[in-house]
């Protein structure tokens, strides 16, 4: 199925926005989301679960979420959102759980009731997406 589909990779961020990155949020970010944003800061690929699709944000895109609260939406206090698939869906880090973020999908319309996990940690996530971690 995801045969030929390939990692659609943006310029990376520069240190200074991913410093930036770190300080704007609310805890410690998975060091490999953060490299991620280092190679790729945006970017577009297959995941081989539901969603099934990967369009991650810009680290300035999450900045911008994290300073407006979800862009005002309270009911997704918790989640931390670093993209989507595309169609409908948030994919999130779930910061509720303490320090094992699991990486969740949220229903854009149902909302935070609809959050399911398509893997336990960030760097489980990223062995789901075709993407060379390394700088080009």
């Amino acid at each position: 199925m995801l045969e030929g589909r390939d990692w659609y990779r943006l310029d990376g961020a520069s240190a200074q926005t991913v410093a930036a990155l770190r300080s704007a949020a609310p805890d410690e970010l998975p060091e490999t989301y953060l490299q991620l944003l280092s190679v790729s800061n945006g970017g577009e690929g297959p995941l081989p679960v539901s969603p099934f699709n990967l369009c991650l944000d810009s680290a300035e895109e999450v900045m911008a979420r994290l300073a407006s609260g979800n862009y005002g939406q309270s009911d997704l206090d918790g989640f931390l959102i670093f993209g989507g698939n595309g169609g409908g869906e948030y994919l999130a880090f779930d910061v509720r759980q303490g320090e094992q973020w699991p990486v969740v999908t949220i229903d854009m319309v149902a909302g935070p009731s609809s959050a399911e996990i398509v893997a336990p940690d960030f760097e489980r996530f990223l062995d789901l997406i075709d993407v060379d971690r390394r700088a080009p």
